[in-house]
């Protein structure tokens, strides 16, 4: 059996033990578990992705709770070693959690935690980084200035993309969708068509109330529009970005032909999971339409990328970063570690897992509650009524 190597402990004396598989940002987290008698036990071991064995070791024979990845398989095996060790409790330190076996979790008690309601402004930032790199072409500019290939100021050189005027198309309207969407309609004046399930009522009125403001001010009113379905967007808009969930309905939703029915210029940015774009099909999309662009940050079979993807040109990889802003990822070990912690001492579940700032404040003590449980209901946990 597979066992790390490397641990660091705080509060070796605590009555409750909690292990982290992996060193997260900033130490709030830390001292809050401390505070509540918690001996904090966090695996150092140099491995980017933890075995199965590996987690197996750490929860050992006594474990009160576990604050996991996105990148760990959390099914059956785990679930039962984390039971028969007399924990009760798991988060992730992410919103996501296709990495979990719920119905596991559900058969031995466990309650399932993860971390909405932090990350969707820092998201949606990354998305907008994508979206005016590709446009611009900055990434092949740098490596051109870099490669020393610059002598001289050049007409054609580099020419990329206007956003203003353009079309940005948001498929998948929710929190990060719609912050999005704000950003590129306010930011460069886009105009919007969207496509989701359910009506973006708020997104509606921001878009339209910005547009009154620029007609008032003599410019040209920016323009949204609900689309019936996602082709229509695909259609239309110049730039498309990706914010569906996972499940069997959004697996491999940009395919082929999808692909082909965007135009030949446009720029697709995902964000969201990797499966959502078949990107087989995409790598030689892009092979095919040299001036389509693409900005990913999720990938189909991550951390590996599809052959061919790397040496194209015409798009923009980066390691699943969309959450990797300071203040994001130390709320988000923040949030898992009082997921535990609220398991651990019976207090209730937050009414709104999206309404965590108050977890947040640093100047305050957190709520006595567990901020977001994804299996509430089914364990049967209480909601908090603050």
């Amino acid at each position: 059996m597979a066992k790390p190597v490397s641990i660091e402990v705080w509060n070796p004396n605590g009555k409750y033990r909690v292990v982290s598989t992996k060193p997260m940002p900033g130490t709030r987290w830390i001292n809050l578990l401390v505070q509540q008698d918690c001996r904090v036990e966090i695996c150092t071991e140099k491995k980017t992705i933890l075995s199965v064995e590996d987690i197996i070791a750490l929860i050992g024979d006594k474990c009160d709770g576990v604050i996991g990845q996105l990148t760990e398989d959390w099914g059956e095996k785990l679930f039962s070693a984390l039971s028969k060790a007399g924990g009760k409790a798991f988060s992730n330190m992410a919103v996501g959690y296709n990495n979990v076996d719920i119905n596991a979790a559900n058969k031995y008690g466990v309650a399932v935690g993860n971390t909405p309601g932090v990350l969707t402004e820092t998201t949606a930032e990354l998305a907008a980084s994508l979206s005016l790199s590709a446009a611009r072409r900055i990434v092949e500019a740098d490596e051109f200035m870099r490669a020393g290939l610059y002598d001289g100021w050049l007409p054609h050189l580099f020419v990329g993309n206007l956003l203003k005027g353009q079309t940005v198309g948001v498929i998948g309207a929710g929190r990060i969708g719609s912050a999005y969407a704000r950003m590129m309609v306010e930011g460069f004046k886009m105009n919007l068509i969207y496509f989701d399930l359910y009506q973006a009522t708020r997104l509606e009125k921001f878009v339209t109330a910005y547009a009154e403001f620029l007609k008032a001010n003599g410019e040209q009113p920016v323009t949204w529009k609900r689309a019936s379905t996602m082709d229509e967007v695909l259609q239309e808009a110049d730039l498309i970005s990706l914010h569906p969930i996972l499940d069997k309905t959004t697996y491999h939703l940009v395919n082929k032909e999808r692909l082909a029915k965007m135009k030949k210029e446009a720029i697709l940015i995902n964000c969201s999971r990797g499966p959502v774009v078949d990107e087989v099909a995409l790598v030689e999309h892009l092979r095919q339409n040299p001036m389509f662009r693409v900005g990913l940050d999720v990938f189909e079979d991550e951390p590996y990328m599809k052959p061919g993807l790397a040496e194209l040109k015409n798009a923009i990889v980066v390691p699943h970063i969309a959450s990797a802003s300071k203040w994001t990822r130390e709320g988000m070990a923040t949030l898992a570690a009082l997921n535990v912690l609220g398991k651990i001492k019976g207090y209730p579940v937050w009414f709104d897992g999206n309404r965590v700032e108050q977890f947040l404040d640093e100047n305050a003590p957190p709520p006595a509650a567990s901020p977001s449980i994804v299996n509430a209901k089914a364990l049967g946990l209480p909601v908090s009524k603050l």
